[in-house]
């Protein structure tokens, strides 16, 4: 059993300024989509060129802030916030929703995309592999607020917190949500592929990869599990997740490539 070193979430603080470690990991994140959106808009078939990557991630950070945090107050935080209409503005108090963002998004993408004149499918084709980066570091945020814990356990890499031996689930979701899942999109989606195949990719594995670490996970605060004693809303919420990600697989299959829709 390892020791958890109760890192403290804050940084350093100027006055009531605090900069901590779970914002910092959002920063990462976002410069990491930054990089790679840029590395990817230089080939020849991106849909995104290298001028139109600030303004994208524009978008998506917008998508990902507003989404994330209306997605929590609605899933997971409900009943505060009918209590206190300020809740959604308290940022400290709870956290961000993974699906609230990932609607966030798709929503800030679908609207760029009208601007610039880009269907949704290929614009979510390109910003699904440069996600998972902020996916991972937001569960290491995680781990050092000392949040997300999973269930107890004996595994020798379990972590003791308060006396009890706990599954560091927070860094099994970096691992698999994170890099795993970003070294899956970023190989497949290194040649051109028809349009939808990239999202379907996404959304596939990342279900498959949060529905297992649900196993290992104890239910979000506020929240039992559902039903049949182990059914927990992170795994209802990532089933339809699965379940899109084979139909556009499938769908995409049928599709071109968006140079040959152009030809």
């Amino acid at each position: 059993m390892l020791t958890y070193p109760e890192i403290d979430p804050i940084i350093f603080s100027v006055g009531p300024l605090a900069v901590r470690w779970y914002g910092l990991m959002y920063v990462i994140g976002f410069a990491a989509a930054w990089i790679l959106a840029g590395r990817r808009a230089k080939e020849s078939w991106s849909v995104i060129k290298s001028q139109q990557v600030d303004d994208l991630l524009f978008y998506g950070m917008l998508g990902v802030i507003v989404g994330g945090r209306l997605g929590y107050c609605i899933i997971y935080g409900w009943e505060i916030w009918l209590d206190d209409p300020l809740y959604l503005f308290k940022i400290t108090q709870g956290g961000m929703s993974f699906h609230g963002g990932l609607l966030g998004v798709i929503t800030a993408m679908w609207l760029y995309g009208r601007h610039i004149g880009v269907g949704m499918w290929q614009m979510t084709d390109f910003v699904a592999p440069i996600v998972p980066i902020g996916l991972g570091m937001g569960r290491i945020g995680n781990f050092i607020n000392g949040e997300l814990w999973g269930k107890e356990t004996t595994v020798p890499w379990s972590f003791n917190v308060n006396g009890l031996a706990l599954h560091p689930s927070q860094l099994y979701e970096a691992a698999l949500e994170g890099l795993a899942l970003f070294v899956i999109l970023w190989i497949y989606s290194s040649r051109q592929r028809p349009t939808m195949a990239v999202s379907g990719m996404f959304l596939l594995w990342y279900g498959v990869f949060r529905f297992i670490v649900e196993f290992y996970r104890v239910p979000d605060q506020g929240l039992d599990y559902l039903f049949l004693g182990w059914v927990t809303m992170g795994q209802v919420l990532s089933a339809p997740m699965i379940i899109v990600g084979v139909v556009l697989l499938f769908t995409s299959k049928n599709s071109k490539p968006v140079e040959e829709l152009k030809a």
